[in-house]
């Protein structure tokens, strides 16, 4: 009788244990360990922040820039002095040669990719009667044609395994702005290729979602002239959070949508920008 009480015990510790184990390994274990990212336009501001967002959950990060290399090697730089795994490639996403050496040097890095973030864009505010064709073909190319270009090339590596592809898209697409009529066209069409491949998509294991930043502060928003603007101050007076949104919280929201934490999610345009709608 002893015997059986004594085996009795230590069994149901020994569950116990395992469940304890099962809970700290969950809570050890980074969001995107092993995985592999290529983040467009990753130098500076959001996709800056989502690379070392990434890294720090433990994915390995491919740190895409198109002209400014210091910036981008100063990114790699805090991933790896974190103890991460990252490198910077250099490419326009609107030129489909550079998108393929993107993915190319990506393969030879790393051997495979998990996910894709479209983050790379330019915006040009400007009354409609100042529109040119150059302007114009300039922000549809990078925003919107680039991405496809990143998508094609991405869909490859995927192979049967499946993938994540996120679409850095734009609260503009939901509330265009005033003399924002192009850029937001682009955002609009980006949020719509992102529902139209999560159809084509079904039975590849490949999720894709957009996210709609609010007004954020980066180094394009200080350039501008938007920060500490009156226009600013309009905007944040009426965003319910009340305040500028920061690249970290994009980034945060791009590690989600990354990780399996989002597996049901799919098709989505998820809006992280305060709770403001309408401008």
């Amino acid at each position: 009788m002893v015997t059986v009480t004594f085996r009795y015990k230590v069994t149901k510790i020994n569950f116990n244990v395992i469940i304890l184990l099962k809970f700290l390994n969950n809570k050890i274990m980074s969001k995107l360990e092993n995985k592999v990212a290529v983040i467009t336009g990753a130098s500076k501001g959001i996709g800056a922040s989502i690379a070392k967002y990434f890294a720090a959950e433990g994915a390995k990060v491919v740190v895409n820039y198109a002209s400014s290399k210091e910036d981008a090697d100063k990114v790699v730089k805090t991933i790896t002095d974190n103890g991460g795994t990252a490198i910077a490639v250099q490419g326009d996403v609107s030129k489909q040669e550079d998108v393929i050496r993107l993915f190319d040097e990506t393969k030879n890095a790393f051997g495979t990719l998990d996910i894709l973030v479209n983050n790379a864009g330019i915006y040009n505010y400007e009354p409609i009667e100042q529109v040119s064709a150059e302007t114009f073909h300039q922000q549809f190319n990078i925003n919107v044609l680039g991405s496809i270009f990143a998508i094609q090339s991405a869909l490859k590596m995927f192979g049967e395994k499946g993938g994540n592809i996120i679409n850095v898209s734009s609260g503009a697409s939901r509330s265009p702005l005033p003399t924002g009529s192009v850029y937001s066209a682009t955002k609009t069409a980006l949020d719509a290729i992102t529902v139209a491949l999560s159809k084509e998509f079904s039975g590849r294991n490949i999720r894709i979602n957009s996210i709609l930043p609010g007004v954020v502060e980066t180094e394009g928003s200080h350039a501008a002239g938007f920060i500490g603007s009156e226009f600013e101050a309009k905007l944040i007076s009426t965003t319910p959070l009340g305040r500028t949104g920061q690249p970290e919280d994009i980034a945060k929201a791009a590690v989600f949508l990354a990780s399996d934490d989002a597996a049901w999610v799919n098709g989505e345009q998820i809006a992280v920008s305060g709770g403001i709608y309408g401008f």
